[in-house]
């Protein structure tokens, strides 16, 4: 019996207002094989969220508890708020050969990259932050004392895009969407991803 090649872990940040929800929205249609982990958080809701599809979401008191049992792979805190991902779920589905999609923050972005080095880490840039603040102004969903956080804390995550392995500047949402499609597709012949192909072939008399 052939051995399941195991999947490939992508890890998907950028900063609020990137469009990163709506490029990962297209991805998962057009390719429903893949897993998508819904995170954790300790933030409230937003209008039209629903728990366990958008996010599973807890009280400090759950998560902190969630954290000690080990129950997470990384976890972070941004703009008060906890952010991490249910261990239990994501390694089950890459040993079974599904690929599985984390859309998280940089902190946590770090994490993985140390603890699960074969990660593939993607990073969602906007066109400038003048159109970042202008997307966010533009949603609604926050008082500008929360806009200008989130702006002046983009620019520090923005720096950290540095440490990833492929960035996609999203100025033209379907240019976005074709160039993460093929970050996925070249993602499965990097070196860190091929060790078990290398074996098989060096094995195969």
């Amino acid at each position: 019996m052939n051995k399941i090649k195991k999947g490939v872990l992508f890890v998907v940040s950028a900063p609020s207002g990137c469009g990163k929800g709506t490029i990962l929205e297209r991805v998962l249609k057009d390719r429903p094989e893949i897993f998508y982990s819904v995170s954790a958080t300790t933030r409230k809701p937003r209008t039209g969220e629903i728990d366990g599809v958008n996010y599973y979401f807890y009280s400090t008191e759950e998560f902190e508890k969630l954290v000690c049992e080990n129950g997470v792979l990384e976890y972070a805190q941004f703009c008060g708020n906890y952010y991490g991902t249910p261990r239990k779920q994501v390694l089950q589905k890459l040993d079974e050969g599904c690929d599985v999609i984390l859309e998280i923050e940089t902190k946590g972005a770090m994490q993985i990259k140390k603890s699960y080095p074969e990660a593939v880490l993607i990073f969602i840039l906007p066109p400038s932050v003048g159109e970042l603040r202008r997307r966010l102004e533009k949603r609604a969903t926050e008082d500008a004392e929360v806009i200008a956080k989130r702006v002046s804390e983009a620019s520090k995550e923005i720096e950290m895009s540095r440490n990833y392995d492929f960035v996609i500047v999203n100025d033209d949402l379907e240019k976005a969407i074709n160039d993460f499609e093929a970050v996925m597709l070249a993602s499965r012949f990097m070196i860190k991803n091929s060790s078990e192909t290398i074996n098989e072939v060096l094995s195969a008399r």
